[in-house]
């Protein structure tokens, strides 16, 4: 592939990725605007920005999926048309369902991009330049959060409908592109798509992710035993051993079972998990700077761009090292580097100089956690028809640690009375989580890319 087309397809790929990562970053300033419109309570808030996250959790796996069934292109522009079909529904609703339609839509589009991206680079890129490639598709979450809060401030000036508005040109010049450069060959497939496997998943996962939001961190056993989550989780329970059994015997599965022998993906899918958990933690961050140096909201918001940018700095340098030093070393320093953080946070003086050291540290460390290593390892590993479902798991195990994160950060905090002793035990928890992370990742193969390269050729000239 020429250097300026594949330049040109990175391009494509890096914004489509963009668009999606900027409409989370932004979605938290606009809610205010959104609620004043349309007289919405806290809890109709909740459902908003929940069926994003819980619709794109469903589309990483099943969009992921069908890309691997019906050729990448093809899904890349579904993906991107979602995505506009729902900015489209959030900027003209006339009421909150629609706005909860268009948030689903919009969710669902979004869960397919950054999957479906990562499979288009194993499928045209040869081993050695995936992991820089990766890098730079993992800077994009930093690059976000950095513009994010700035566009919400110049769209809000007019109306926040905007912030929605500014996706369709975008996303209609993605899908131009994606249809002159995406790959456009289309799998052989005559086995019958794992109907009852998807109708098992989607309703496991909105049973679990609708449980655990509707958990009060303040009284967490007496909600958990409640009837607004027990029949959820009880379902869940029920659910997921069964939906094992279904793979097992599926033609061609959602997920297929035997993509757990692998050693490599194991570890990878649970390392994803923890890194999903321990990230969720800096959600709880500006709460405990606020409470320890007794500054506003918005300059403990401030105090966390340090860490973003680090993290955006250092990602596609992570990407690069992928081809030096291979991924098992970069998944253990990362892990060192997110203990120490939290180490510091849930045992050390909380004074201003330890908050932002502490900020950086942890922003290099999540570089080598949610970007390019673990995607590499997983395109490595699956064979080449299941790179995209391959990927749409890692992306569901990510976001599955997020939610049970985030609520053990709430449940413990609140257990020790909130405050700066609450938030700081949740956060010396995380450094816990990630010494056992530590020694689940040892468990990777200690192979340089180099052997990763040679040991894939056979698999690469198949793609």
């Amino acid at each position: 592939m020429e250097a300026r087309q594949t330049n040109i397809l990175l391009a494509l790929l890096f914004i489509g990725v963009l668009m999606g990562a900027v409409d989370i970053a932004i979605i938290g300033p606009a809610l205010p605007a959104i609620q004043a419109d349309f007289d919405m309570t806290g809890r109709q808030l909740s459902v908003l920005f929940n069926a994003y996250v819980l619709c794109q959790m469903i589309g990483a796996q099943l969009l992921a999926k069908i890309s691997d069934r019906v050729g990448l292109r093809a899904v890349y522009v579904f993906s991107i048309g979602c995505f506009a079909l729902g900015s489209l529904l959030l900027s003209f609703a006339p009421d909150i369902y629609t706005l909860y339609t268009g948030r689903s839509i919009q969710g669902f589009g979004a869960g397919g991009i950054f999957p479906v991206a990562a499979a288009v680079i194993a499928a045209r890129l040869p081993m050695e330049r995936r992991g820089p490639a990766l890098g730079i598709l993992g800077s994009v979450w930093g690059i976000a959060f950095l513009i994010g809060p700035i566009l919400g401030g110049i769209f809000l000036r007019f109306s926040w409908q905007w912030l929605f508005l500014v996706n369709l040109p975008i996303a209609a010049l993605l899908m131009i592109g994606a249809f002159r450069l995406l790959p456009t060959e289309r799998p052989q497939r005559n086995t019958p798509f794992d109907l009852a496997g998807t109708v098992m998943l989607v309703i496991g996962i909105t049973a679990l992710v609708v449980g655990i939001n509707q958990v009060d961190t303040n009284a967490v056993l007496a909600s958990v035993f409640s009837w607004q989550v027990l029949p959820l989780l009880l379902l869940f329970a029920v659910l997921a051993p069964l939906f094992w059994k279904r793979e097992q015997l599926a033609a061609d599965p959602i997920i297929r079972p035997g993509l757990f022998d692998s050693r490599q993906i194991s570890t990878a899918c649970a390392v994803a998990g923890g890194a999903g958990a321990m990230q969720s933690a800096g959600v709880f961050l500006p709460t405990l700077i606020v409470a320890a140096i007794g500054i506003t909201e918005a300059d403990a918001a401030l105090l966390l761009l340090p860490g973003v940018i680090m993290s955006t700095v250092a990602s596609p340098v992570v990407g690069r090292l992928i081809n030096v030093v291979g991924t098992r070393l970069l998944v253990l320093t990362s892990l060192v580097l997110v203990t120490s953080s939290f180490l510091l946070l849930g045992r050390g003086e909380l004074t201003l100089p330890i908050i932002i050291a502490a900020n950086m540290i942890n922003g290099l460390g999540s570089a080598g956690l949610v970007g390019a290593p673990l995607r590499f390892i997983m395109l490595a590993e699956a064979r080449p028809e299941e790179r995209g479902s391959s990927q749409g798991l890692l992306s569901v195990c990510t976001s599955l640690g997020r939610l049970v994160g985030a609520a053990a950060v709430g449940a413990v905090a609140a257990s020790k009375g909130g405050g700066i002793a609450g938030y700081q035990s949740a956060f010396a928890g995380m450094a816990f989580l990630a010494v056992t992370l530590f020694v689940v990742a040892a468990l990777l193969k200690s192979r340089a890319a180099e052997q990763l390269v040679s040991d894939a050729l056979p698999a690469s000239a198949s793609a």
